[in-house]
């Protein structure tokens, strides 16, 4: 339990960060579990719950403020929740996990340091065959590594201009949700273990992830806090491909 208490604090800070850009907050709390040396078995079912809140907190928050498009959403969920559900029920080698889990975590860097613009209000039409595959894909890793996709999403509806930041951080946090619901059931079914001191976690994520997606929603997402959890989420990656 004394792990717990360090956490407190840094998961407040992780979560107000993501739910302040409509994310869930999987690979930051991943990334916090792996510095502190949590069991692989521990961190995909953990994230996913914490994941869970907070992306349902985000989702609220940029929904109430109009920010949601079902037409956005759908594509991408319809192929993703079945897949993450089946990448949820797989079991990855430990060593080949923390891997692919450092890579991904890059790709959670690159959403944090590089800025991605796009103010059009409607938005380019979403081309059906790309978003359908775009959402398989996202969601069977999803559910195999315990994140809920929206770092993955966000990126490229937005390099693809078909939503703008708060429709793709709307649209992000509810995809998150369904996602994590969808892998955290497929775990269920193989069995799972829950880190003990996982409700003050809770705790922790939904106080920052209200703030944050209050934030985000209204105003943006402060630039100094995004490169100090870009920082941290480089050094879980090294760890994690390195080994260490």
């Amino acid at each position: 339990m004394d792990t717990v208490w360090w956490l407190i604090p840094i998961l407040v800070i992780v979560a107000f960060l993501y739910g302040s850009v409509g994310h869930g907050g999987a690979s930051g709390y991943l990334a916090i579990m792996a510095l502190f040396s949590f069991a692989p078995e521990v961190l995909r079912p953990t994230a996913l719950v914490l994941n869970l809140f907070v992306s349902l907190l985000a989702f609220y928050q940029y929904a109430q403020a109009g920010h949601f498009s079902w037409k956005l959403f759908w594509p991408f969920a319809v192929t993703s929740i079945p897949l993450s559900f089946v990448g949820g029920m797989l079991e990855v080698d430990a060593a080949l996990y923390k891997k692919i889990l450092g890579v991904l975590l890059l790709i959670a860097v690159a959403r944090m340091f590089i800025p991605f613009h796009n103010n059009n209000k409607n938005g380019r039409p979403t081309r059906l065959p790309l978003a359908l595959l775009t959402g398989a894909a996202i969601g069977f890793l999803s559910g195999l590594i315990g994140i809920g996709g929206g770092i993955i999403l966000s990126p490229i509806i937005l390099l693809l201009q078909w939503g703008n930041m708060k429709q793709t951080a709307a649209v992000s946090a509810l995809f998150i949700f369904v996602n994590s619901a969808s892998g955290l059931a497929g775990q269920l079914t193989e069995g799972v273990v829950f880190y003990s001191g996982m409700w003050w976690m809770i705790i922790s994520a939904v106080t920052g992830g209200i703030l944050g997606a209050w934030y985000g929603s209204t105003k943006s997402s402060p630039a100094v806090l995004r490169y100090l959890l870009g920082t941290v989420l480089i050094i879980a990656s090294v760890k994690l491909i390195a080994g260490i």
